[in-house]
């Protein structure tokens, strides 16, 4: 029997091509019943690796091509740039833990342009793995290559003595002239050191036909193109996952080595553990426990929320925390709750988004603003006895302060036990094109031509394209260069290209991280600049995608930044610098006619979710006034429900009569006028008709929008008999069966609806009570593009823009009032194109320590110039910021002999102050 020990998948990033599911699959196809997984420098796919593998019946084995350091890890010679490559396999549960600790302090402690281990950890992580000797770029093949028999030897006698009988010689043939000769020299080595033989084939890619497309990736890799003879490449065809015959068939007279690969699968046996939760200890008074805390917690903020308690929030309270309590998700809430409640002593602007709005526990406890049983939010969709999985809440922070919860969180927890998540970019169908013309050398202008033909859109794929764009389809059937790119694309569309920090996802442990997941630095360039003492602080990032983590039973958690938040924040500063009013987001009234008034004119520019021209457009039509028409709009405009738009707005202003799908229905849907525009509507609707539970009704909605055949039929049936038995006639359960049956797919859940139409409200609130402070915090926040927009918006409200001055302008946006009292905005120096902020606080702390410029010699000659380059300088003159110091022409003209005189002053200045 032979096993492949050595196998690279798209993990392998812009090196291998195998994706996992369709390597298992051919892998299966062969017979193979155990095979390996060893990517480069890291464990990205070990998780799906694992599962999808089990799933076949095949035994996975996790490994690893380690990269090792030729010596210390801590090294940044530049000799020693290349480093080895070595294969490691995880033989037992301890090995995978080594192999996940070998692999994070490679990324933490030796990156180098690559993650490098060394010999120290080697031997401190040694237990539990089997290490094949590795390819032609080991250690030991690139000593046999240049005929170091002695350094060889003692190579190999170093690696037995550390893994004893789990280390093996590697030898591979894929008839490269090279390195060949080489197998020879280890078959030798093998015999007097009496070590074991293995042979591997060091697959890149599934099938043979993949050849010309794994070319393609190294190309893309590399940045060469295929006409590039001296390009790095992998010749040969032969670098695939070969049947067993094709194995043996290249060294019959080594069957020894192929039976050796069965024995180290065999020896192999992992078993990984998914589903129990990792959670930190929240923190808890002495002898109380989770539940008792967080009931503690919720009855004190309901009493401060409402006063005295209704039966219908008490019933509520009681309820949401029994179900807590059974779920047993008290010390997330409450974890939550630490970092919800530091952002708000810190003024760290916060909101919820999604689900989690919908329940009053997190009200009561401090987590969210939305008040549950004003908007009938149901809480069922955030959390229920049927559906025990790990809600979700997901927390919004003003995006400039996000960090600082993260910062809180690790300091808290240590920061070995919180990490971000990674993500991966992978080939979308207009970057395969582009990327594949680009290494197949197709001109720049035509490989624009055939990526500008796939409409962008949200999951599109060169298959679909082809469907939806009949000139695509011409093209790729009357050119036959055309057809070459399209065919080559779309073998690479969706391979990894990329790893990245996720937007949002951070994970929290009770154990140190690398107990459970790999880790890795979140951001490397590749420079191979040595490691900063600020980013060996920083917070490290899983080498597990975002589903992983959570398989494996860490508490992953988003924080997402976002910008609105941060506009909210600089408006309500501002407000209180000019105006002396402390206004607080939670005192804004909610039906202010002036922000109504301003909506219903279209005038939605800065307003959160409702800028569009189209969302633009159904505002005026809408004519909202109240949070929840807008909550309303938010959740319609969208592909599905959009079309609902003009029949909600006609109900609304009573155009067009209200009908009810059956008339009880009718407590369920007139809030939103007969039409369904929310899931909680849906399962409402389940409830009501089918006799479901919430939960239940939840389970069903999950399983409809997934839209797959057999359990439609299914769902129906059980709706419809339950229908029955509540009393209802077939055809009433059939008609209301067909009616939220689209809904179920495409409906928006009404909490997170909520949020945003919150946030849209308070942007507009703003915008229309405060139009100065709020335009000035959006033109804070806004980039090039954004400032053009937002200043055209200032002048049709009439608010003056007044030009950058090197005397009066602060380093971003400010509001100046005149001696009339006429207000007006500012801009910025380091709003101004090549000047940046590091210039503009430059020139501002050389004001605040001299005084204002009065001539241009004068700026010169006490303006920073090690900040303030002549680039800067001209863009300043072009801007109008120095026209307090004479005419543009002038300026310009006689800027480069007034730049030198000012250098030589400087210089000389420097000079005489180093002497003293």
């Amino acid at each position: 029997m032979f096993t492949h020990l050595h196998v690279h998948t798209e993990f392998s990033l812009l090196d291998g091509l195998s994706k996992i599911p369709q390597l298992l699959d051919r892998a299966q196809e062969l017979g193979q019943e155990a095979i390996s997984i060893t990517d480069h420098g890291a464990m990205y796919g070990a998780i799906q690796f694992y599962k999808e593998a089990n799933k076949r019946g095949i035994k996975p084995i996790i490994g690893q091509e380690l990269y090792v350091a030729p010596g210390s890890r801590f090294s940044r010679d530049t000799s020693e740039k290349t480093p080895f490559h070595l294969t490691a396999l995880a033989r037992n549960n301890s090995g995978y833990k080594n192999l996940m600790s070998l692999s994070s302090r490679a990324h933490l402690e030796g990156y180098y342009y690559r993650p490098r281990v060394d010999r120290e950890l080697l031997e401190q992580y040694h237990e539990g793995l089997i290490i094949l000797s590795g390819c032609p770029s080991s250690e030991i093949h690139r000593a046999l290559q240049e005929s170091r028999w002695s350094d060889a030897v003692a190579l190999a006698s170093w690696h037995r003595e550390v893994f004893g009988e789990n280390f093996y010689l590697e030898v591979q043939e894929h008839n490269d002239p090279q390195f060949s000769p080489i197998n020879a020299k280890l078959v030798q080595l093998g015999a007097d050191l009496q070590i074991p033989l293995v042979l591997t084939n060091d697959s890149h890619y599934t099938s043979p036909e993949d050849d010309p497309i794994h070319d393609l990736l190294l190309c893309i890799g590399t940045n060469a193109t295929v006409h590039d003879a001296r390009r790095f490449r992998m010749e040969g065809g032969t670098y695939y996952l070969k049947s067993e015959a094709e194995m043996r068939a290249l060294m019959p007279d080594l069957a020894e080595a192929s039976d050796n690969t069965w024995r180290v699968a065999e020896g192999c046996d992992l078993t990984l553990e998914f589903g129990r939760l990792h959670l930190p200890d929240p923190d808890l008074p002495p002898g109380v426990s989770p539940d008792e805390h967080l009931a503690q917690v919720c009855r004190e903020g309901a009493q401060r929320l409402y006063g005295s308690l209704t039966d219908q929030v008490r019933e509520r309270l009681d309820y949401e925390l029994s179900v807590i309590r059974e779920t047993g998700f008290a010390s997330y809430i409450l974890i939550v709750k630490d970092f919800a409640d530091f952002a708000r002593s810190r003024g760290i602007p916060m909101g919820v988004r999604g689900s989690a709005a919908g329940s009053i526990v997190l009200y009561c406890s401090g987590i969210t603003d939305i008040e549950p049983l004003a908007y009938r939010l149901v809480f069922e969709r955030f959390l229920n006895l049927e559906r025990r999985e790990m809600p979700d809440i997901d927390m919004d922070f003003a995006d400039d302060r996000r960090d600082e919860v993260i910062r809180y969180v690790a300091d808290k927890y240590g920061y070995d036990h919180v990490a971000q998540i990674i993500t991966f970019g992978t080939l979308g169908a207009k970057a395969a094109i582009r990327d594949t013309g680009r290494a197949m050398a197709v001109g720049y202008a035509e490989t624009d031509r055939v990526a500008r033909l796939v409409p962008t859109a949200v999951g599109m794929t060169i298959e679909r394209a082809m469907a939806e764009n009949p000139e695509l389809n011409e093209i790729y059937s009357s050119d036959p260069a055309v057809k070459g790119l399209v065919d080559s694309a779309r073998r690479l569309e969706g391979v990894a290209r990329h790893a990245s920090t996720h937007a949002a996802g951070v994970v929290i442990s009770s154990q140190p991280l690398i107990d459970h997941v790999p880790l890795q630095q979140p951001v490397r360039s590749g420079s191979g600049k040595d490691v900063s003492e600020d980013e060996a602080r920083s917070i490290p990032m899983t080498q597990y995608g975002m589903w992983d983590v959570a398989e494996i039973g860490l508490l992953k958690m988003d924080f997402l930044g976002l910008s609105n938040l941060t506009i909210l924040a600089r408006s309500l500063d501002l407000i209180k610098e000019h105006r002396g009013i402390d206004l607080q987001l939670l005192e804004i009234p909610d039906r202010d006619v002036k922000t109504y008034e301003m909506l219903a004119r279209g005038e939605t520019f800065g307003v959160f979710q409702l800028e569009s021209a189209g969302m633009r457009r159904a505002v005026v039509e809408l004519q909202p006034s109240s949070i929840g028409d807008l909550a309303a709009l938010v959740a319609l405009y969208r592909p599905g429900p959009m079309q609902h738009i003009s029949e909600f707005c006609q109900a609304k202003h009573g155009q067009r009569a209200t009908v009810y799908p059956h008339d009880d229905l009718a407590e369920i849907l007139d809030e939103t006028y007969g039409v369904i525009v929310y899931q909680d509507q849906v399962l409402l609707i389940v409830q009501k008709f089918a006799g479901y539970t919430l939960g239940e009704a939840d389970i069903m909605r999950k399983a409809m929008g997934k839209k797959i055949k057999d359990i439609m039929v299914k769902e129906k049936d059980r709706f419809i008999d339950g229908a029955l038995q509540q009393g209802y006639g077939r055809p009433a359960a059939e008609s209301v069966f067909n009616l939220i049956e689209p809904f179920a797919g495409y409906a928006f859940n009404k909490a997170h609806a909520v949020c945003y139409g919150t946030i849209a409200y308070q942007t507009a609130y703003l915008k229309a009570n405060y139009p100065e402070e709020y335009m000035t915090a959006v033109l804070m926040l806004a980039g090039l593009e954004r400032i053009a927009s937002a200043a055209a918006e200032c002048a049709r409200i009439r608010i003056p823009l007044l030009p950058p001055d090197i005397n009066r302008s602060a380093a971003n946006f400010t509001i100046e009032t005149n001696n009339e009292g006429t207000r007006a905005i500012r801009f910025g120096l380091g709003v101004v194109k090549n000047v940046g902020s590091g210039a503009a606080e430059a020139i501002i702390e050389a004001r605040d320590e001299k005084g204002s410029f009065e001539t241009i010699e004068q700026f010169c000659r006490e303006a920073p110039l090690a900040a303030v380059n002549k680039r800067a300088l001209e863009s300043l003159v072009k801007a109008g910021a120095l026209d307090a110091l004479g005419s543009r022409s002038t300026l310009n003209a006689n800027l480069d002999r007034l730049l030198a005189v000012a250098q030589r002053e400087q210089k000389l200045k420097d000079t005489v102050q180093t002497t003293m």
